[in-house]
């Protein structure tokens, strides 16, 4: 194992990163990039799952994802920025794994049944897109991470891969049933059992306004209700300004809600000056202040974050050579861990000859 306690986590390339990724994860990556051996995948394969018919559009999704890293500050010198399709042990690992998950468990799985059903499947959807969370198992597993950041709507995918792990070690490396996961390297386990970290804030809201049922949608891009980690400022503005808010509220002067108001919901996420949040919600609660005073003061707040990172991102658009060059590094670095996991989980089943 590592000096430094690894870490392991990523993105499925379906667009650029928003504000709800910041504070779901990659905040957490870019604070835990000089105390731990970190590594950030790329999963372009299990983009694949659900849009094989566009693969020229996957792979635009892959760099616009690699440069939003960067731009937030993930650090090469310091993190490994890989692409999935890069590694092939991770496939190989992934036949290996679904031996271990037995078919009904992979359908309970809640996260396989909301895709299902918020993207309109039906049964339409391909084999391989049941292989998706045995690949998330591997994509985890290859590099024998202690930790994952991940937001919260990603934990069952997780506790697959403690499931598989705790398997693993059990069949094939004599590990006691009953020795507690912290444990299970200690006592011969090959995989460690991981532990999620959830970003400061679970579920981002989006701009939009609640469903059908009253309930505020989380930030997505397919629901059009995001705001982009390197979003331009006259985007972020018209966004903002067109926020979602108390609709029981007609004018300045009547008594504003701030529970399930996305309004407050971001100040509270991104507005550093606490003290002002707290007098504004008082004032907005009594009617003393409106919506505009509020959204304005959180376009500064947001454009004050997203500016430099907007920035960052015209630079790296113009130099798509190191942002290659990044990549390339980064899969030389992971292939070299997820080998040796390879060719460590092969020994351990006997099938090195």
């Amino acid at each position: 194992m590592p000096e430094k306690l690894r870490v392991l986590t990523g993105d499925t390339p379906t667009g650029r990163l928003h504000l709800g990724h910041w504070v779901g994860s990659l905040e957490n990556r870019v604070l835990m990039q000089n105390d731990y051996e970190c590594y950030y995948l790329l999963a372009n394969l299990h983009a694949l799952t659900t849009r094989a018919e566009n693969p020229a559009q996957i792979q635009q999704d892959t760099l616009d994802i690699a440069i939003d890293f960067l731009c937030a500050g993930i650090d090469p010198k310091k993190s490994c920025i890989f692409v999935q399709s890069d590694i092939p042990a991770i496939s190989e690992l992934a036949f290996i794994f679904s031996m271990l998950i037995p078919f009904p468990r992979l359908m309970r799985n809640p996260t396989i049944k909301d895709e299902i059903r918020d993207k309109g499947l039906g049964d339409s959807y391909p084999f391989g897109f049941l292989l998706y969370p045995v690949g998330q198992v591997a994509d985890i597993l290859a590099f024998r991470p202690v930790l994952v950041p991940v937001g919260e709507d990603q934990i069952p995918h997780l506790e697959m891969a403690r499931e598989v792990a705790r398997r693993f070690n059990q069949l094939y490396c004599g590990v006691d049933p009953h020795t507690a996961d912290p444990l299970q390297v200690d006592n011969g386990g090959l995989f460690p059992v991981i532990e999620p970290k959830l970003g400061r804030v679970k579920r981002l809201v989006g701009t939009g306004a609640p469903n059908e049922q009253g309930l505020l949608l989380k930030m997505s891009k397919s629901l059009n209700n995001s705001i982009l980690l390197t979003e331009d400022a006259d985007s972020v503005q018209r966004k903002v300004m067109g926020m979602y808010t108390d609709p029981k509220r007609l004018k300045a002067s009547d008594p504003g809600n701030i529970e399930d108001n996305p309004l407050w919901i971001f100040h509270d996420a991104f507005n550093p000056d606490k003290d002002w949040i707290t007098e504004a919600k008082m004032r907005y609660q009594k009617g003393q202040i409106g919506d505009v005073e509020c959204k304005k003061r959180l376009v500064d707040v947001l454009t004050a974050f997203i500016a430099p990172l907007h920035e960052k991102r015209v630079q790296l658009e113009k130099n798509m050579d190191y942002v290659k060059s990044v990549l390339r590094e980064g899969a030389a670095k992971a292939n070299a861990i997820a080998n040796k996991t390879l060719r460590l989980t092969k020994e351990a089943l006997h099938q090195v000859f």
